[in-house]
């Protein structure tokens, strides 16, 4: 076997075709059985823009007479399948004799490889993006069960500890004849309302440093001090509840429905914790909460009731009227207090 027929085989083995192409005219006059294979011939007078009709020929051109070398590709189709191969000229002959070397490799494998590694990044990144948003969704749904810091050592250890918080202020709503207000409106329209007031209670509570725990219907719960120490959470929740109280005023004005709201507050000792193992929520129970709730009891519709726990909390920003004595259930030692604004009933002082 002759060298040039070893050179063949072994170009033919690793999918490599050669030809010879005049300059001048572009024309193809050398090619090998591998080139033949792919492209036809060996008719005569075949240009290079005859098999690759996608070659810019005149920026060919000008490469090759600058630096005598041009490398490209180009895809064309061989029975039935698209093929793709790097094309490379390179200047061979002299001035008077312009002759260059087109050789073209094979690199349709390549190219499915690449087009399969991007098909699986962009897939990557799909998932990737889809999961990160799906752990945002996860977060933002307990962020909204429990507080922060309280989200965070249970991310970190898979469990919340119960913590006893000494001195907290609690602060407990419900709304007066809420059967009724059930009864004579749809599911729907109740709904909505509640969402629109509660949504309210939180921006609210959040601009005085009270974490709301939970809701249930009628019923709204919020604390400050838990899980994070506010300094002055006494007056955290009765700014709060004031509030509470002014906003229900301004939105009865202009809504059908008319929403009374009572109030509680009280201050002491709770517990906080994350309470359940498959339907979780982060809780505060304990002495403070058990008392806002008998507290808020005592209170007339759309006021304020607070118990003498957290009276000594307050300043003189807030009027506190005595309540009469409860008839059945004897109350805490100090008794109970209508809470308003100072502004709003200077005249009333602690009785």
């Amino acid at each position: 076997m002759t060298i040039e027929a070893i050179n063949e085989q072994l170009l033919r083995a690793i999918g490599v075709g050669v030809a010879l192409v005049d300059l001048g005219s572009l024309e193809l006059n050398f090619r090998n059985d591998t080139f033949i294979e792919w492209f036809g011939g060996p008719e005569a007078s075949v240009r290079l823009g005859d098999v690759f009709p996608s070659l810019d020929l005149e920026a060919l051109s000008r490469e090759m007479a600058d630096g005598g070398k041009f490398t490209g590709e180009a895809s064309f189709k061989l029975k039935r399948r698209r093929m793709t191969v790097a094309i490379d000229l390179t200047r061979a002959g002299t001035a008077s004799e312009p002759i260059a070397v087109l050789v073209c490799q094979n690199i349709t494998r390549i190219k499915e490889l690449e087009s399969m590694i991007d098909s699986y990044s962009m897939m990557v990144e799909r998932n990737t993006h889809e999961i990160k948003r799906e752990k945002e969704q996860v977060e933002k749904l307990l962020l909204n069960m429990m507080p922060r810091s309280a989200y965070e050592e249970y991310k970190s250890f898979g469990v919340v500890a119960p913590r006893i918080f000494e001195s907290v202020s609690v602060l407990t709503l419900d709304f007066e004849n809420f059967d009724k207000i059930l009864e004579a409106n749809d599911p729907a329209v109740i709904v909505s309302e509640l969402n629109d007031i509660y949504t309210a209670f939180d921006r609210i509570g959040e601009q005085f440093g009270c974490e709301r725990v939970r809701t249930n219907g009628d019923s709204y719960f919020a604390v400050s001090g838990v899980p994070d120490p506010v300094l002055n959470h006494a007056e955290s929740v009765a700014n709060a509840a004031v509030r509470f109280l002014r906003y229900l005023t301004r939105r009865n004005e202009s809504h059908p429905i008319r929403w009374q709201a009572r109030l509680g507050l009280a201050s002491g000792p709770v517990v906080g914790s994350v309470v359940g193992v498959q339907k979780y929520i982060y809780d505060v129970f304990g002495p403070a909460v058990e008392l806002a709730g008998r507290t808020r009891g005592r209170a007339p519709g759309m006021s304020i009731a607070a118990d003498s726990s957290i009276c000594d909390l307050l300043d003189s920003r807030f009027s506190l009227t005595a309540l009469p004595p409860a008839k059945v259930r004897p109350e805490a030692p100090g008794g109970l207090f209508l809470l308003e604004e100072a502004s709003q009933n200077e005249a009333h002082g602690v009785s």
